[in-house]
C-alpha cells in the first residue's frame, strides 16, 4: 500500500484535505496547489468557505491573487460538510492550540477534530498534525482517539505524522513553501510519506526520529524566543532607569558580526505562539516532576509588560497635568504584529483592558482591522471600529500610544497632531516633536 501512496503524490494524483482555514491552513492550501496537488479546505466557519469560494480575501496580507486563484481552480474546493474528509488521501489539522483560564493547554480543538477525522477515516489515508502542541500529543492524545472512533490501526491501516507550522505572518521573505519543515511520523512508513507530501511544495524537508522530537523542536523555537524577548524587555525598563536608550544599545550590540542574535523590547507578547507555546512546555514538564522555572520568568516577563507601558502613559498624562482617569487615549495598532491583520494575543487588548479598568476613554487605530471581529477571548470589544486619521481626531485625544509600527502610518504627522506620544516600539526614531509636544519611550 505504502508504494502506490507515494507513486500518487510522485505522479500528483494525491488529494490533500486541510482542516482549519485560517493563518497556517490557508496559505497551506495555496501552497499546495501551486505544487499541482488537488486540495479540499475544511473549516466549521462558513463564512470563510464563502470567502474562498467566491475569491474575496479575508486574511490582508494574502492578497486577491491568491484568493481568486483558488476560486477559480478545478482541483481546489472548500466545505463545511466534514464528510467529504474521504476524498483526501492525507488530512492536515491546522487547528487551535490556546490554553484555559489557568494558562494549561486547551486541547478541545485537537480533541474535537480528531474525533470528526476519525468517524470519516478510512484505509490508506495520512493525519498530520501541524498545530503547536507539547511533547507526546500525537502519540498520546490522537492516536489513540484515532483508533477508537474508527477501529482502524494506526502504522498498519492508516499513518500519522506530526509536522508543526512555521508560518510568519506578513513577512515577505519567507512564505509556506521558503521554510524548512520539519516532519516527525508514528513509523518509518508515515514518516515516508509525510517527507514525500511535503517535499512536492516545501524548500526543505527536515526528519527527525519521532512526533514528540517534532513537537519538542516547535516548542524549543518559540521557548527561544520567549525567552530573549523576555530579556531585553527587562533590559529595557533597567536601562531606562539609567537614562540609556535601550534600541541604541541594541543596534549598537548588533553590530557583532558573531555571538549576538537581535531581539526588540515591545509592549508585551502577540501571536499564537510566542505567548502561549512555552506554557505547552511547562505544563508537559510537570508530568516528569521538572520545573521549568528559567520558561516560567520569562513568562511572567512578558506576561507583565503592558502594566510597565501602563505605569509610563499615567507618567507621560501627568507631565501635561493629566490624570488618566477621564482621559481620552489613542492606541495605534492592534494588531500583534506590523503590517499584518493578525491580532491574536495582541498586548493591545490587554493595554485597552488596563486603560479602561482606570477610566481613560480608549479608542484605536488600524488601517488593517477597521472593525474588531469576534474573538474567544475579548468578546466584548467585538464591532468596535478603528477611527479614522486625521489631524482633527487625533487632535482629540489626550495620548497616544503606539502599540504596533505599521509601516503605513506616517509618524512624522502623528508627531505634529500629537503633543502626547508613548512609544513602545521605537516608531518615533528619528522624529524630533515641535514646541511643547512630547515623545516617551516605554
Amino acid at each position: 500500500m505504502i508504494s502506490d501512496l507515494l507513486t500518487s503524490i510522485e505522479q500528483k494524483t494525491y488529494t490533500v484535505g486541510i482542516v482549519g482555514l485560517g493563518y497556517v491552513g490557508l496559505p497551506l492550501m495555496w501552497t499546495f496547489h501551486e505544487n499541482g496537488l488537488s486540495v479540499i479546505g475544511f473549516d466549521i466557519d462558513q463564512a470563510k468557505i464563502d470567502h474562498l469560494r467566491s475569491g474575496t480575501p479575508y486574511i490582508k496580507h494574502l492578497g486577491k491573487e491568491m484568493m481568486q486563484s483558488l476560486a477559480a481552480s478545478d482541483h481546489c474546493d472548500a466545505t463545511t460538510d466534514f464528510s467529504r474528509l474521504k476524498e483526501a488521501d492525507a488530512i492536515l489539522l491546522c487547528v487551535p492550540t490556546p490554553l484555559n483560564q489557568y494558562r494549561e493547554p486547551d486541547m478541545s480543538y485537537v480533541i474535537s477534530t480528531t474525533k470528526t477525522v476519525a468517524h470519516h477515516l478510512r484505509e490508506g489515508q495520512l493525519v498530520i498534525l501541524e498545530s503547536t502542541t507539547y511533547p507526546g500529543t500525537t502519540e498520546e492524545v490522537m492516536i489513540p482517539l484515532l483508533e477508537k472512533h474508527s477501529s482502524l490501526i494506526a502504522g498498519k491501516d492508516f499513518y500519522v505524522a506530526y509536522s508543526p507550522e512555521r508560518e510568519d505572518p506578513g513577512n515577505p521573505n519567507f512564505n509556506t513553501a521558503k521554510i524548512p519543515k520539519v516532519v516527525g511520523g508514528h513509523g518509518e512508513d508515515a514518516l515516508k510519506l509525510a517527507l514525500a507530501l511535503y517535499d512536492t511544495a516545501i524548500v526543505q524537508t527536515v526528519p527527525v526520529s519521532d512526533t514528540k522530537t517534532a513537537e519538542a523542536v516547535k516548542i524549543t523555537e518559540n521557548v527561544f524566543r520567549s525567552v530573549n524577548i523576555a530579556l531585553v524587555n527587562e533590559l529595557k525598563v533597567v536601562y531606562a532607569k539609567m537614562g540609556i536608550d535601550v534600541h541604541e544599545v541594541l543596534d549598537a550590540a548588533d553590530t557583532k558580526p558573531f555571538g549576538f542574535m537581535k531581539f526588540t523590547p515591545g509592549p508585551g507578547l502577540g501571536g499564537h505562539c510566542i505567548p502561549i507555546d512555552p506554557f505547552y512546555l511547562t505544563w508537559k514538564a510537570r508530568e516528569f516532576q521538572e520545573n521549568t522555572r528559567f520558561i516560567e520568568l520569562a513568562g511572567e516577563i512578558n506576561t507583565h509588560m503592558p502594566e510597565y507601558v501602563v505605569e509610563q502613559t499615567i507618567k507621560a498624562l501627568n507631565t501635561h497635568k493629566k490624570a488618566v482617569n477621564g482621559s481620552k487615549i489613542l492606541l495605534v495598532g492592534l494588531a500583534y504584529k506590523p503590517n499584518v491583520d493578525d491580532m491574536r494575543e495582541s498586548p493591545t487588548f490587554e493595554l485597552f483592558h488596563l486603560l479602561e479598568e482606570l477610566g481613560a476613554e480608549v479608542a484605536y487605530y488600524d488601517s488593517y482591522i477597521p472593525t474588531i471581529p469576534p474573538t474567544r477571548e475579548h468578546v466584548h470589544y467585538t464591532g468596535r471600529k478603528s477611527i479614522e486619521w486625521d489631524q482633527a481626531t487625533i487632535n482629540g485625544f489626550d495620548a497616544v500610544l503606539i502599540s504596533t509600527n505599521h509601516s503605513d502610518i506616517d509618524y512624522s504627522e502623528l508627531a505634529e497632531w500629537s503633543d502626547c506620544i508613548i512609544d513602545t516600539r521605537n516608531a518615533m526614531k528619528g522624529i524630533n516633536p515641535k514646541n511643547g509636544h512630547h515623545i516617551f519611550k516605554a
